[in-house]
């Protein structure tokens, strides 16, 4: 597995400080973010999932735990929508640049609005995918808002 990733690049690029965390990425998991907080032997509060969501037909990506689930009335509210649903798997592939199970919010080849769970916040150090199925980065949350630029909002229920 290759550890240069785009998203590892990108962070390194912003000077933000991050350590890179591999596990055995289970591709028939039922919850992709809960199955790398076993593998990684972290609460799943800490291991952020990333998805690929419309927005009012446009496409967004949202940052929560991985033992939450998003509301999508808050996410559209917070990226001043009025509605949102998951974007198809292959849409958000082509999208997002990355695979599913392996999407990383960071060096994603289209800049999308964003938006970023307050409750992650209150975590010294978060995971958050790297780019690739079964890479972690873990880095400082507030650091991922600085490179991210996102809406911070309480969007998971």
């Amino acid at each position: 597995m290759s550890r240069a990733t785009r998203a590892t690049k990108a962070l390194e690029q912003a000077g933000i400080a991050f350590t890179i965390h591999s596990y055995d990425y289970d591709p028939d998991a039922a919850r992709v973010g809960l199955q790398a907080a076993e593998a990684l032997g972290e609460d799943p509060a800490r291991v952020l999932k990333t998805l690929m969501l419309l927005v009012d037909g446009r496409p967004a990506c949202a940052i929560l735990a991985s033992d939450r689930e998003l509301s999508m009335k808050r996410v559209a509210a917070a990226l001043g929508g009025k509605s949102a649903a998951m974007m198809p798997v292959p849409q958000a592939e082509r999208i997002a640049g990355y695979k599913v199970g392996g999407v990383s919010p960071f060096g994603q080849t289209r800049r999308l609005p964003v938006a970023f769970d307050k409750a992650a916040l209150a975590h010294a150090r978060v995971y958050i995918n790297g780019g690739q199925r079964g890479l972690q980065v873990r880095l400082d949350p507030h650091d991922a808002v600085k490179l991210l630029g996102p809406v911070v909002a309480p969007i998971a229920t």
